[in-house]
């Protein structure tokens, strides 16, 4: 190739570089040209290259459609990192069908700059005028050799590492490189982990506990023979409970009924890509989501071990509620398999006061409420499931359904919209709870109260919600504030006003649910009993990077993308060194969530 017929293509390739590097440094921090030339760089020229080879007759438009495709993930990886503090695996296209339901908060996660990531566009098309027929040339068959034979090497290097989070495997190895390894791990399925079991005594001893048989723990039976309600509610988060703005209580209904109740306040979410969804997979199984991936993409349609499984047993009929469309997160998948009598979704319930993505939660707890009657004489017991939605993001209330006064400053903010919205959630479980007291159920159940999810996040979070946050909160917004979800338990003579501070994850829902029913389990779980035992040992993907863990004393932020890896005093959140401890507590925690996806591979896809 002449120095002349060089020309055009080297543009082409050094466009893509300039475009490549700025991703590295946005996404990752990533300063190092070389790492970006030999690492990243090689596989988005080699598709290039190929590109220009194979369509010799139209390369121009190759190029264009190749530009604003890479332009297309580069601003959608930015969007996504910047809500979930994650990056997008290609197993998350498998949730671009749900984009449409969620498409409002989008607007809130781009800035201007990100368009910059399509500003080759314009110099393409001042160098497509300069040369109209970029020239043939057999030198492009050498590039892809050459592109080829590194790609090769960083991937078959990137191969041999495992992924224990994604995001800083990505930084090590490259995004492109991290995307094919996945793919190569699920087709060839070590994506799944090994065998690993562990009996219930050793799991306990993982999480520091003796253990004891269910039936010997003390609160064993306390509810039996109890209806049972699980109420989760959206975007709830913990450091709401019991707080006043201006004077107003924002959950004054959920702080009355903590005078009845066993508040666990001290309970981390523990879901992964599939947010709300997974939230009902744990609490319905006691049982861990691979994180990276929906565990609803992922369901055979098996028969899974679940809470209305094992109720079903005892005499229960089981309801399931949710005011969305019944295919959104494949729940018409979801909850066959977690064996659930009847489901009612929008499609039964009535088209009245929208609000975001269907009904409002008080439409839907009237259709429970109304379901009750018929239920009631159907079955020995009843065991609903209700599914809460409207305190989703972006947390627009209509007028008609704000209870709150807001201060002036926090009107029309982020952290306004969503004190707004927690505070008709809140409305909402009291209504419904005050409908079992007048219908003399309330004595009769057992009514299960928490939060799926954070809703203070990610890029809609700006410096002004920081500020108001912090005012807010008398300190700094916390790991701990984000991510621990309230925990109520409550029934008519149950309980007596008692705070659990003691640490527990979402998948310590279900095993505590059926001790206090009396119910003895014979499939694994994951979760224990938070009546019964004092220490914990969490897992937590997706939202902190791999390798990151809760346990009763500390928790620990492995690294990621950007940040170095950073040890917290669970109690106070001041940061602390790493010690034997730390390391030993790293290395546990993999072995639970080995164990857990274990468990998992009977009712996942192949």
């Amino acid at each position: 190739m002449n120095s002349a017929k060089a020309v055009p293509y080297l543009l082409l390739f050094l466009f893509l570089f300039i475009k490549v590097s700025a991703f590295r440094m946005l996404i990752f921090d990533t300063k190092s040209i070389g790492h970006i030339a030999f690492v990243e760089f090689p596989v988005w020229a080699l598709l290039l290259a190929i590109g220009l080879l194979i369509f010799k007759k139209h390369r121009w438009l190759t190029v264009w459609i190749y530009s604003f495709l890479v332009s297309g993930i580069f601003f959608a990886v930015t969007l996504y990192s910047r809500y979930y503090t994650t990056i997008p695996s290609y197993y998350d296209l498998q949730q671009t069908t749900q984009s449409s339901t969620v498409g409002t908060t989008i607007l809130l996660l781009i800035n201007p700059l990100d368009f910059l990531f399509f500003s080759d566009l314009i110099l393409l098309a001042i160098i497509g005028r300069r040369w109209r027929r970029l020239p043939r040339t057999n030198a492009l068959k050498y590039a892809v050799i050459g592109f080829l034979v590194i790609s090769a090497i960083t991937t078959a290097y990137a191969i041999k590492q495992p992924i224990i989070d994604i995001s800083y495997f990505a930084k090590e190895n490259g995004y492109a490189q991290s995307q094919l390894v996945q793919m190569y791990q699920q087709t060839t399925e070590k994506a799944h982990a090994s065998s690993t079991e562990l009996s219930p005594k050793k799991l306990e001893e993982l999480k520091g506990n003796e253990f004891i048989p269910v039936h010997s723990h003390e609160n064993f039976g306390l509810a039996e023979g109890r209806h049972l309600f699980v109420v989760q509610v959206e975007s709830m988060q913990n450091f709401v409970v019991g707080k006043s703005l201006a004077g107003q209580e924002i959950t004054p209904n959920i702080n009355a009924l903590l005078d009845e109740s066993a508040y666990f306040s001290n309970v981390f979410q523990q879901i992964g890509a599939g947010t709300t969804s997974d939230a009902e997979w744990i609490a319905n199984t006691g049982l861990y989501t691979e994180g990276m991936v929906p565990i609803v993409n992922q369901l055979n349609g098996d028969k899974v071990p679940s809470l209305a499984n094992a109720l079903k047993d005892k005499g229960y009929g089981s309801a399931t509620y949710h005011a969305d469309d019944i295919e959104f997160w494949n729940r018409d998948v979801l909850y066959p398999a977690l064996g659930f009598d009847e489901v009612f979704s929008i499609e039964d319930m009535p088209d009245i006061k929208q609000v975001g993505f269907g009904p409002a939660d008080e439409v839907l707890f009237d259709f429970a409420l109304d379901e009750l009657p018929r239920q009631l004489k159907t079955y020995d017991r009843i065991y609903s499931n209700i599914v809460m939605m409207t305190s989703h993001t972006p947390f627009l209330m209509p007028e008609k359904m704000q209870y709150l006064n807001l201060p002036k400053e926090y009107e029309d903010t982020h952290v306004g919209n969503y004190l707004q919205a927690v505070r008709y959630a809140d409305e909402q479980v009291g209504v419904f709870i005050q409908e079992l007291k007048d219908q003399g159920l309330f004595d009769e159940s057992l009514i299960v109260i928490f939060g799926d999810h954070s809703g203070i996040h990610g890029s809609p979070l700006s410096l002004e919600d920081e500020v108001l946050l912090n005012d807010f909160l008398g300190h700094p917004y916390s790991l701990k504030e984000r991510y621990t979800v309230p925990l109520v338990m409550t029934g008519g003579g149950l309980f007596e006003g008692t705070e659990m501070k003691r640490l527990g994850g979402q998948v310590d829902i279900m095993p505590t649910v059926l001790a206090l029913l009396g119910i003895e389990y014979d499939h694994p779980l994951m979760g224990h009993n938070l009546f019964q035992y004092e220490k914990n040992l969490l897992g937590m993907r997706y939202y902190m990077p791999g390798g990151s863990f809760i346990q009763s004393e500390q928790l620990y932020k492995a690294p990621g993308a950007k940040l170095p890896d950073m040890l917290y005093d669970l109690k106070t959140m001041e940061k602390r060194g790493k010690n034997s401890e730390t390391k030993k507590h790293i290395r546990d925690v993999q072995v639970i969530l080995e164990y857990g996806d274990s468990l998992l591979k009977p009712y996942i896809q192949d």
